[in-house]
């Protein structure tokens, strides 16, 4: 019955392309409030510590909002699984857009980080329903179409998101980067309540609140630790060692307790699909590397080759730019062909190549030089960012698709999380490092400031400093970008073993269930009972 009901659901979207595409735009608006938050937000940040003060509890705001978006997220995949899609993406984009309005509201420190973790709760479930969604309407094989729009969105948010940010707080003032969000997110609302219609679902299982208690603590631990490892706290401290026992201890009981749960979280039998086990390890490599390139690079091109932080964002284009059609040319193929396996193997080659050719720029490397070289870089993930979501959603049965959506975006989140923090340490300990040897004392002070100093405080600095600090970024960079290179090494492991399962869609063999437990979505009945 629920078959022939999803069957029938996915034939009449098929009739109806008109209302696919406004569900798919108002997914996209969803998407884009997701990524662009934190971008616009981190533009406008002095201008809120000016206003609300608080200046030691700055680093709260994101991290308020990162632990609850990471907490949130597996939690966001279950329910839509167990109770419908529809409703658990409405209620997360309402959760999403209170927070918003809240933040905007805020009148001290403390109120603006509680507000952000609100906002964050429904945050953990944009990306999600977003993927899952689109997993339920679009067979997989006609997915690689649309994945040229979902890269335009992220390209848009990185691109856009420092120069939106800076142009609200200009002219309307800090509150609006928040309230931005309001009628961005009512369009997507109103689009998804009149135009999306999908099978209801009705589950008489309880949430396994245990399950969801353990993974939240367990992520909570590991984000901290990212977070204030080698900053708030050294990496050996007490505090820290505490924090990555109670993870520990929490993911192992978490992982125990899913094997006993009626209902699990996170269900284990997912993870025995070779390959939505190597799309997990892939998209944590992926958000390694990613998110880690895009802090270190606007950082070398306005120390060292002396370009504005006005215009971070659009130092990235090259980047970007090839990730944008290097998508879009493996949506299609993989749309025309069915065949996908050679696009995670390129792009392990392409990012590790890249990521190499980044570590080897110094204080002479042209803009000319460095763009190619971070065009290179936008292959392989052009290659890897939505061929990750496809692989994975075809892995699993459709009951499984939130939670599979949910775990593929949960691992690329936190791999961010060890990108940023890791790389950053070795990046700030090589900075620190040649600032000793080059400039002794007389850089102490330029070195505390390393993340802040712009194209104009660099030139007001002794030419003997400046030098100096322009070959420690330079040296840090190499550390950051060299290590990255290395990581990006365990991806293209994983991309050479996987399988290439046939696509829902492809074809009379996407029917035939492969022998290793990789059978398509399509070649198994969904579970879930239609109302």
């Amino acid at each position: 019955m629920a078959g022939k009901t999803e069957a029938a659901a996915g034939a009449d979207a098929g009739k109806q392309p008109r209302s696919v595409r406004v569900v798919l735009l108002a997914l996209m608006i969803a998407m884009m409030l997701a990524m662009l938050d934190n971008m616009i937000i981190g533009t406008a940040m002095p201008t809120i510590v000016g206003e609300l003060g608080g200046l030691e509890h700055l680093s709260w705001v994101v991290t308020a909002y990162t632990l609850a978006t990471a907490a949130a997220t597996p939690l966001w995949g279950k329910l839509g699984d167990m109770y419908g899609r529809k409703g658990s993406f409405m209620t997360s984009i309402v959760i999403f857009l209170v927070g918003s309005a809240l933040s905007g509201m805020a009148q001290d420190m403390g109120q603006l980080i509680g507000f952000r973790a609100i906002q964050g709760l429904g945050a953990g479930g944009l990306m999600v329903g977003v993927m899952a969604i689109i997993g339920d309407l679009i067979p997989p094989r006609e997915r690689g179409k649309y994945q040229g729009m979902m890269a335009a969105v992220m390209a848009l948010a990185m691109i856009g998101g420092p120069l939106v940010g800076g142009t609200i707080t200009d002219h309307w003032g800090w509150r609006w980067s928040f309230y931005i969000n309001l009628p961005l997110g009512l369009v997507a609302l109103v689009a998804i309540s009149a135009v999306l219609h999908l099978p209801k679902k009705r589950s008489e299982a309880r949430i396994d609140y245990l399950g969801a208690a353990l993974l939240t603590i367990g992520i909570t631990s590991i984000v901290l630790v990212t977070t204030w490892g080698g900053t708030e706290y050294a990496w050996t401290s007490a505090r820290i060692m505490e924090l990555i026992g109670i993870g520990v201890a929490a993911l192992i009981g978490f992982v125990f307790w899913q094997t006993r749960a009626a209902e699990p979280i996170v269900p284990l039998h997912i993870f025995r699909s070779r390959n939505f086990t190597l799309m997990s390890v892939i998209g944590f490599i992926v958000g390694f590397v990613m998110f880690g390139a895009t802090l270190f690079l606007p950082l070398y091109q306005q120390a060292v080759q002396g370009a504005s932080a006005t215009n971070s964002g659009l130092l990235l284009l090259p980047m970007l730019g090839a990730m944008l059609v290097t998508s879009m040319v493996a949506g299609r193929v993989t749309t025309n062909t069915g065949r996908y396996k050679i696009f995670p193997v390129a792009g392990g080659v392409f990012m590790t190549v890249g990521l190499f050719l980044l570590s080897t720029m110094d204080t002479d490397t042209t803009r000319f030089t460095s763009g190619l070289y971070m065009a290179v870089v936008g292959l392989g993930m052009g290659c890897l960012m939505q061929i990750t979501m496809l692989v994975a959603q075809n892995s699993v049965e459709m009951k499984d698709m939130g939670v599979a959506s949910s775990s593929t975006t949960l691992f690329r989140t936190l791999g961010s999380s060890f990108g940023v923090a890791i790389m950053g340490a070795l990046f700030n300990h090589r900075v620190q490092d040649v600032m000793a040897e080059r400039a002794a004392g007389s850089g102490a002070k330029a070195t505390e400031q390393s993340a802040t100093l712009t194209a104009d405080a660099l030139k007001a600095l002794p030419a003997a400093v400046r030098d100096a600090y322009q070959h420690a970024v330079s040296a840090g960079t190499h550390g950051a970008f060299l290590l990255g290179s290395v990581v990006a090494i365990i991806a293209l492991v994983a991309a050479v073993f996987v399988k290439e399962v046939p696509l829902k869609g492809a074809g009379p063999k996407a029917a035939d269930a492969p022998a290793d437990g990789d059978a398509p979505a399509a070649a198994k009945a969904p579970v879930t009972e239609t109302v």
